[in-house]
Parts: structure tokens; sequence; C-alpha cells
């Protein structure tokens, strides 16, 4: 039986963050660590976090491993983020950030993560789509663990049709060909994603907005939001585009700015503010990520500050 929640976030393969810094990374010697930083993390898990700081509620489905899973688990609960975990046989993975204070250069390892079987899998997917209420978002983000193919997009599409729901991915390579084939509401491809996708350089903004809108006419999703770094952003629908300059703001670090930028705009589309002004949202928790320390997110105060300087125009037709 689906529930209140307007945003579900699926996580398949979660992992608890731990971010650090040293004075400088270099080989063979001990490297003396700052006091470590704790965090739940993965793509749809940060997606449900950045929603919860900016005053929505979403509920992260995600499959539950060992200890590591538990600890993930009390740190979501403790920050009062609402969680359905699935429990699996599998540990589930850590991944750690270190900061060099030397040249403030970041170093990111990410480990594997364990192994689903399809009968996990298929328990994650079922949580999440029975969990959301009529017309709300489900959103998969992040990498698949070991053993799950592009196939459980293809499946994911087609339960959350049956469902009257729209599914919103940030995913990538395969993955994001078989969402886009399958069908979905919202997706967020990074400019290199979209690259690969379409198989052509895609070198301004014509180019861009074309390859967006080949993809919408083909039936592969409803709005794309495309993320090119510095240079800000696209949002192109069926009748629309719009462009957003990236925000002047001097980063801290880039991890989670992805995560902030879809968080926010699933925040506001929940609140029924409409796509371009989601899309106004997810520029300026994007850009409020960066100034947030290793895996620490957004910050409310950040995004409504930074949300009186983010500029949307309209990119002409003919572009």
């Amino acid at each position: 039986m689906n529930s209140d929640f307007t945003t579900v976030t699926l996580t398949l393969n979660p992992a608890l963050d731990l971010s650090t810094a040293v004075a400088r990374v270099e080989p063979a010697h001990k490297l003396r660590c700052e006091p470590p930083r704790f965090d739940p993390g993965g793509g749809g898990i940060n997606v449900g976090r950045v929603i919860r700081r900016l005053g929505g509620s979403a509920l992260a489905v995600y499959p539950e491993g060992g200890s590591t899973g538990q600890r993930l688990s009390v740190l979501l609960e403790a920050e009062g983020t609402p969680t359905r975990p699935s429990r699996i046989a599998g540990e589930t993975r850590e991944s750690f950030t270190v900061l060099d204070q030397s040249d403030a250069r970041e170093y990111r390892f990410v480990l594997p993560g364990p192994e689903l079987s399809s009968g996990e899998l298929d328990a994650c997917l079922e949580a999440a789509i029975s969990a959301a209420s009529p017309r709300g978002f489900v959103v998969v983000s992040g990498s698949l663990p070991p053993g799950v193919g592009p196939d459980c997009f293809t499946d994911l599409a087609r339960r959350a049709r049956v469902g009257g729901l729209r599914l919103v991915v940030d995913t990538s390579g395969p993955s994001l060909t078989a969402a886009l084939e399958a069908g979905v509401y919202l997706a967020k491809p990074n400019l290199r994603e979209l690259t690969d996708l379409m198989g052509s350089s895609l070198p301004d903004t014509a180019s861009r907005v074309q390859a967006c809108r080949d993809l919408i006419a083909r039936g592969g999703s409803s709005a794309i939001a495309l993320s090119l770094g510095a240079e800000g952003a696209l949002l192109v629908t069926g009748d629309g585009a719009w462009s957003s300059p990236g925000l002047p703001v001097e980063p801290v670090s880039s991890v989670g700015a992805g995560d902030s930028f879809l968080g926010g705009f699933l925040w506001a589309l929940g609140r029924d503010l409409g796509l371009v002004d989601g899309f106004r949202h997810a520029m300026a928790s994007g850009a409020a990520a960066l100034l947030s320390p290793g895996t620490e997110l957004c910050r409310r105060a950040d995004v409504f500050r930074l949300l009186e300087q983010v500029s949307v125009t309209p990119v002409e037709a003919s572009a």
C-alpha cells in the first residue's frame, strides 16, 4: 500500500562515508589524520537528507548489511531522516575522502559494495514503489552494486508506471541508457554522460539543448536537468529550455554537489513549485554544497541565501 511520502529515494549501493584530512598525502609514511567525520552516504540517501534539511520529508529505501549498514541507519535516524532499510546478507560498504591540507586537493576512495541477490534486489525495488504516494516521486541515484545490471532500471520504470509514480534518475553509462529507454519523468545527466550517450561532441548550448530535446521526443524523459559543472546547468522540457550560470562561490569541497542539486530540485517539486522553480532551488543547493567541508552536503541557510543570486534565463527556440 502506498504511503504519504511525496518523495521516496532508492539507494542500491549505500555507503558509510568517512572524511578526514592530513597535512600532506605522500607514499610509504604513516599519515596522521584529523578526527574523522562519519556521514550516511549514497546518491539517493544524500538526496533525501538534503530534502529534510530544506524542511521536507523523504523516505530513504536502501539495502542494509552488517554492522556498517546498522551504523549507517543509526546515523540517518539520529538526524531525522525516515528510513526503510531492507536487510541483506552482505556488508554495507564504506567510502572515504581525504583532504590534503598542503594543496587543498581531495582524494576520494570508493569501495565496490556487497553483491545483492535477485531476491534482495526485488525487495528493495518493491519497498520503494510501495512506499510512495500516488503521483509521488521515486528517486534512484548512485552506483549499482556488484551483480546488479542496468536492466533493474527497466524493471523499476515499469513498476513506477503501474503505480502511477514519477521516476527520477541520476545515473550514468548503461544504467542511464536503460532508464531512458524505459522512460522516466526527470533525468539528471552531466555533460560527459550526455555526450557518451549521444555518441557525439556537444560543444555549445544549441547542441546540448537539441540532444536533450531528442531524448525527450523519443519518450526517454519528460524533463532533463543537464549539469555543466562550473558553467552551470540547463533545464530542458518538451516545450521549453532554460539556462542558469554557475554561482561565484569559493569551493571548500565538491563532494555531494550533484546530490544536493537533485535534493533541492525534488524539495521544490514536492511543494508543487514547478520545474523552473525546482531548477532555481537545484542551482542554489548545488552551489551551497560547495561551501561545506567533506561529506557534509549543503546547509539550509546557505541554500536560501544563494537562491537570491540564481539567474534562470529562457533559451531561445533556435538554440
